[in-house]
């Protein structure tokens, strides 16, 4: 008889009820147990009784300063300890770690940035063997994840987009799709929280739900559409996804988007230097009546738009190290492929505990001389 696995608990200390809300949404989803504290001392009452395995911890709390609640919680708690702070400056950085903090992410943060960052530290615990079953499972999710990749090779006058992917052993719901539409074409990113079967059947939903409403010509009105469709499933399965839609009117190089929760979406600019898009609002899910509003950018002549997953973030330190490792890995590239190739290549498969997966939209450069 299997044993089931034990619950694992979080605690949440943080005094701004709108980001302790987000955090507690996310780790509840994650499969964590979750109390929370608005101030330190509160907070580290929190951590002695409950016991957790993760403590999210604000810096600018109203009693303490994080870093002496960190140091507090260091002297009877061996839980992860995440600090969350609006300061960026390097020396509260390293004074939080050294203080015994296992990482740092600074504020505005996406929930995906987090997701991933917590299962970076999870995963240094061993994990189990699947077993037969399980991975029976496994190989049926693979084959429904592979079946939502495109088929078609697209092929639009001016542009070259290829995508690249590989799944991780654990499967998870990531998936990209593409199609041709009057003016250029649209692209879909997305990653449906969770492994196995369960993310791969809602990756499959938002696919057909996102082609659905291709013919909206209000990509926000679309998108909220798309979201309302998706709502009761991701309700019933406790999930959400995060989600990148973009639309390319081919002649200007307009691209419309929106980035839900995703967060992981870049503009390398023919120049050499990259931009992350900023993230629109929350994960498709997350939150009942959220609406995400529609950004632009303009691909000149030798720019890119490039998107990658999680997979690829979990190997740095931050996102800030991931857009320049993106960004060296696929500047110079003759191809979408191959620069889609050089990305997933950051993050190898010996080691990758997620999917890891990457598209590439490239605007060609002009020839010399026309």
């Amino acid at each position: 008889m299997s044993s089931i696995p034990e619950t694992r608990r979080a605690v949440v200390i943080e005094d701004d009820p709108d980001i302790r809300g987000l955090l507690v949404h996310v780790l509840v989803k994650q499969g964590f147990e979750v109390t929370q504290a608005e101030a330190g001392l509160p907070g580290v009452e929190e951590v002695r009784r409950v016991r957790p395995d993760l403590v999210t911890l604000d810096l600018n709390l109203p009693d303490l300063d994080g870093l002496e609640v960190c140091k507090l919680l260091r002297e009877f708690s061996d839980a992860f300890i995440v600090m969350l702070t609006a300061r960026t400056d390097e020396l509260d950085k390293l004074t939080g770690l050294d203080n015994g903090a296992d990482d740092y992410i600074s504020k505005p943060f996406s929930p995906r940035e987090l997701q991933s960052r917590i299962n970076a530290l999870f995963r240094r615990r061993q994990v189990p063997a699947v077993d037969t079953g399980a991975a029976k499972e496994l190989e049926r999710a693979t084959e429904v994840q592979q079946s939502l990749l495109p088929n078609e090779d697209i092929r639009v006058d001016g542009y070259d987009l290829a995508g690249a992917f590989r799944p991780s052993r654990n499967v998870g719901g990531d998936f990209y799709d593409w199609y041709r539409s009057p003016d250029g074409l649209h692209l879909t990113f997305a990653d449906a929280m969770g492994k196995g079967m369960g993310a791969a059947l809602i990756a499959a939903t938002v696919r057909a739900v996102m082609r659905s409403t291709s013919r909206r010509e209000d990509l926000d009105g679309a998108f909220t559409a798309a979201s309302t469709a998706i709502a009761a499933d991701l309700d019933s399965s406790s999930s959400f996804v995060t989600l990148f839609h973009a639309r390319l009117d081919a002649a200007s190089g307009t691209v419309n988007y929106v980035d839900a929760g995703h967060g992981l979406a870049l503009h390398v600019k023919a120049a050499g230097t990259v931009r992350r898009l900023p993230s629109g609002g929350p994960p498709v899910g997350a939150w009942a009546g959220s609406s995400w509003p529609q950004s632009t950018l303009t691909l000149a002549p030798g720019d890119a738009l490039v998107v990658a997953s999680d997979g690829v973030l979990d190997v740095f330190d931050s996102v800030e190290a991931f857009a320049e490792a993106v960004l060296v890995a696929t500047h110079g590239q003759q191809s979408a492929q191959s620069a889609s190739d050089a990305i997933l290549s950051l993050a190898p498969a010996d080691s990758a505990e997620d999917d890891v997966t990457a598209v590439v939209m490239r605007r060609l450069p002009v020839p010399a001389g026309a």
